[in-house]
């Protein structure tokens, strides 16, 4: 079964994409050494801002991206690339940045807007195996340890979403947008006890990991996006991770937390009336195991899983909702509600049980 995240990617392909112009395309490829070109198409995948394109020249296959606005701050960019750079050459599985033909440069910036080229890596979108799952807890450990003494000159982000203060003053602002929805007419009383439902449960959540002492854990910097959407497989084995914008300091628990979610999460499509509650417990528990095979998760880490998952399928459901009223074009606040249905099944079932981490 796919995770939330590239289900409901999936669903945003059906909105306008971002393109390139045919003259903006030839001035990036100009200052690059990328062979001759035979081949262009569109690649739709990701974000829909973004711009991106596929080309095959006889010197292999490459990714061409434009960045969309608001991903263009240098510096952040500058942090991504060097990160990435460190993680080429330690062989972690990534697709390689191709420099600028005159200077090397990692990103090309022509006024405002930075573009990027990749080698492109052929391979399978994640479909729910075990081996797939094991393999991308597995992945997200090695990524951990290789990152562990790495200092950028470049400083990384520290946000994050546990016990956010922007995810505690968005509900008052969210519902207010909800409310005005021709849809709601009739369910205000409905509404108010969700938004007081999931600040409850988000409180609640952030407080058992804070009384586990998470917040004097060790940090470090972490992918901060690890769900299907951004792995590449070949035979259920991470051919390629992708997707380094995200990358910031916070313990390492708050990452395998959120894999964890992601790569056992039960989704329907745009049918919501088809999400089940339940969070699938084998994957979850295979994902660790993976995520043991390099490093040990220690026991408050494991008892914290559960709450951050909590924690993270709430801030996840904010940020489009408080801008648009709709998660990926569903309905703003049926979302909300499969969301506490599946807060609540984590609750009632705490660890289908993490610290048992034998699966079979």
């Amino acid at each position: 079964m796919p995770s939330v995240r590239s289900d409901l990617k999936i669903l945003r392909m059906a909105a306008e994409r971002a393109k390139f112009e045919s003259d903006e395309l030839a001035k990036v490829l100009s200052a690059y050494d990328l062979g001759i070109v035979g081949e262009i198409r569109d690649f739709a995948r990701g974000s829909h801002a973004a711009a991106k394109v596929v080309i095959q020249t006889n010197q292999g296959k490459y990714l061409i991206k434009r960045r969309p606005p608001g991903k263009t701050d240098t510096y952040r960019v500058a942090f991504s690339h060097s990160l990435q750079q460190h993680l080429a050459s330690k062989n972690f599985p990534l697709p390689h940045l191709i420099g600028t033909r005159d200077h090397n440069n990692s990103m090309l910036k022509i006024g405002n807007v930075i573009y990027e080229v990749y080698e492109f890596i052929e391979g399978e979108m994640y479909r729910g195996g075990l081996v797939a799952t094991y393999e991308s807890g597995k992945t997200l450990s090695l990524y951990h340890s290789l990152v562990y003494h790495y200092h950028s000159e470049w400083e990384p982000p520290r946000g994050h979403y546990h016990d956010a203060k922007m995810v505690y003053d968005a509900f008052k602002p969210m519902g207010e947008l909800l409310i005005k929805e021709p849809n709601m007419k009739g369910r205000e009383t409905a509404l108010i006890d969700l938004l007081r439902n999931l600040r409850r449960s988000y409180k609640q959540a952030a407080k058992a990991v804070n009384e586990l002492g998470m917040p004097e854990w060790e940090t470090q910097i972490v992918h901060s996006d690890w769900h299907p959407g951004n792995l590449i497989f070949n035979d259920e084995h991470v051919a390629a991770v992708l997707d380094y914008d995200a990358a910031r300091i916070r313990p390492r628990v708050m990452d395998v937390a959120n894999g964890c979610l992601q790569f056992s999460m039960v989704t329907g499509g745009r049918d919501l009336s088809k999400w089940e509650d339940r969070t699938d417990g084998l994957r979850a528990k295979r994902f660790l195991r993976g995520y043991d095979e390099v490093n040990v998760l220690s026991k408050a880490e494991l008892q914290a899983i559960p709450f951050l998952m909590q924690e993270v399928l709430i801030a996840q459901a904010v940020p489009p909702i408080l801008r648009t009223g709709t998660f990926a074009g569903l309905e703003g606040f049926a979302f909300l509600e499969v969301v506490l249905r599946k807060v609540k099944w984590l609750e009632k079932n705490q660890a289908w049980n993490v610290l048992d981490k034998p699966d079979e």
